[in-house]
């Protein structure tokens, strides 16, 4: 189950889809972007929640549609159906996380994924996606989650193309994981 600041973040993170979605059934113009960004996405292994998408474009506002998605996808869904009922409730995209929740939430994240969680793998996969289109320290942290995934825990390798900002976010992660390993 879903926490509520876990699903914030997730809200967060993928708030250009939320949004993107939400402007497609308002505007069947914008239609035919969503088409090929749904289209990547299920090639990128989102194949439920494209599917749930499309039928929320074509109309489809019953919530059982959720009942087949994981956690985070059902999020996403649910956060797209509520966009529909009250665009108040829409994710803010200028909205930036908080910089003292970004460290434990992508240590827990890598944790989990290091211990075999799908869903913990495609969250940071897609936040991967997101932080290369953003250039700079976030899409060297990108490059790195893989590595962080995999064990690796050397904070000079991890930083080796790293700007102070960077290094002190991966400083910041590598010390949650270390507070994790504990336990």
């Amino acid at each position: 189950m879903e926490t509520p600041e876990k699903r914030e973040q997730i809200r967060q993170i993928h708030a250009g889809l939320i949004i993107g979605v939400v402007q497609a059934v308002h505007q069947p113009e914008v239609r035919p972007q969503m088409e090929q960004a749904l289209k990547m996405s299920e090639q990128n292994g989102w194949g439920g929640l494209v599917g749930v998408i499309r039928k929320i474009i074509a109309g489809s506002r019953d919530q059982a549609l959720l009942n087949s998605l994981d956690d985070e996808d059902q999020v996403i869904a649910d956060s797209i159906l509520k966009g529909l009922q009250d665009p108040a409730t829409l994710p803010d995209p200028e909205q930036k996380g908080d910089a003292t929740k970004a460290a434990p939430m992508i240590a827990n994240l890598i944790n989990e994924a290091s211990r075999g969680d799908h869903n913990a793998v495609i969250m940071l996969g897609g936040m991967a996606e997101q932080m290369s289109s953003i250039g700079g320290d976030m899409a060297n942290l990108g490059a790195v989650l893989k590595d962080m995934i995999d064990g690796e825990r050397n904070l000079d390798q991890l930083c080796s193309r790293m700007g102070p900002q960077g290094e002190s976010l991966i400083t910041q992660i590598l010390s949650e994981l270390g507070k994790l390993d504990v336990h």
